[in-house]
């Protein structure tokens, strides 16, 4: 495994993504009202310190996701920890021409919030789409469906965000969607990637058809400290 690889995260927040974040060479997050992910640089004593800085008292939490096992200081505790996969597409399938697929701009937030919030394809917020660029498919003037990209880093881009309100599910719109948002990744000359819970069978089947072949294991948890 290429050492990109060992931390997407990571790698976004400290190279392409990194004027998104707040931390420094050993610890990174993004700006929390973008998105909840954080990483350190490796596991030493210092860089995990360094996380542990970065999260507030409270109610903060950051997501770390990572291939190495997750380690934590002792100001720090997982709240909840689980398994994910990581994929690339390694064999690309061309979009259909049928579908008018259309870019989501600041006019759309509200919409894509609302249908984030009902859907559940991840963490998502008013200032995500700052993360990325995302594209919708509008039925009779609803917002149906979206994905966008999300992390960013030399060589990869991540497909994210896929998720179709239920009044328009089983016309395929999502997969499309993440076929359309992969091509417009592999045109700027990226390879496109995605991430998926390791139980969500169905989901990476799904990837699978749409030539993507699983990378390897994560490690996933959602941490906040403990005082």
């Amino acid at each position: 495994m290429t050492p990109l690889f060992q931390k997407t995260v990571w790698s976004a927040l400290s190279s392409r993504q990194s004027h998104l974040s707040l931390g420094n060479g050993l610890a990174r997050r993004f700006d929390p009202e973008i998105s909840p992910f954080a990483a350190s640089k490796d596991n030493s004593p210092e860089a995990l310190s360094a996380l542990a800085d970065l999260i507030a008292p409270g109610d903060d939490r950051v997501y770390l996701m990572q291939a190495a096992e997750i380690a934590l200081p002792g100001a720090l505790e997982a709240e909840m920890t689980t398994f994910g996969v990581l994929m690339t597409q390694n064999h690309p399938i061309s979009p259909s021409s049928e579908l008018e697929i259309t870019p989501l701009g600041s006019s759309d937030v509200a919409e894509m919030v609302a249908l984030a919030d009902l859907t559940k394809p991840g963490p998502f917020t008013k200032r995500t789409p700052e993360l990325g660029s995302y594209w919708g498919i509008r039925i009779d003037g609803k917002l149906a469906a979206m994905a966008g990209t999300r992390l960013d880093f030399d060589g990869y881009t991540e497909v994210s965000g896929v998720c179709t309100h239920p009044d328009f599910r089983g016309r395929g719109l999502a997969s499309e969607l993440s076929l359309f948002v992969a091509d417009q990744i592999r045109q700027r000359g990226d390879t496109p990637i995605l991430h998926a819970f390791a139980n969500n069978t169905a989901a990476i089947t799904l990837y699978e058809k749409l030539g993507f072949e699983l990378w390897r294991q994560i490690n996933v948890a959602v941490v906040k400290r403990t005082d």
